[in-house]
């Protein structure tokens, strides 16, 4: 198997309160706990909200990729992704992600064929498969 893409990023500071920053300097965000989680939260990002966001373009693309694959015309789309902290019995933490998919004007059973179809090829669904709970979601 030979690599589309490659991207490399760089955490510095102290990991969750610290910086992150690709290598080509695209993206470079600071980091804080959430105030959830006992940190100052603010106007700062954090990892769950980064892999939220990079799971939501991700499947987006998907989704109108295997739309238009299928012949099936879409408008103004929008995914959601929530994604959960969770902590482990065992002292551990896990992830939970919630996919929700709005494709309006679409048959509810079109969507949910659409929804399903871009979970088995989206490389984030892919990559978390049979590794953290997701579940998925279209809505008209």
């Amino acid at each position: 198997m030979s690599a589309l893409y490659t991207t490399e990023a760089l955490s510095t500071g102290d990991g969750r309160n610290g910086e992150v920053r690709s290598v080509d300097g695209v993206l470079d965000e600071l980091l804080a706990v959430p105030k959830e989680m006992g940190g100052p939260g603010g106007d700062r990002t954090n990892p769950e909200q980064l892999f939220a966001a990079g799971y939501a373009a991700c499947f987006h693309n998907g989704l109108r990729l295997i739309a238009g694959g299928q012949g099936v015309r879409l408008g103004a789309t929008t995914v959601r992704s929530e994604v959960n902290l969770l902590a482990l019995d065992t002292g551990g933490f896990t992830l939970a992600v919630s996919l929700t998919a709005h494709l309006p004007g679409l048959e509810q059973s079109t969507a949910d064929q659409l929804v399903k179809a871009t979970h088995e090829v989206c490389p984030y669904s892919n990559a978390t498969r049979g590794n953290i709970e997701v579940t998925l979601k279209a809505t008209v």
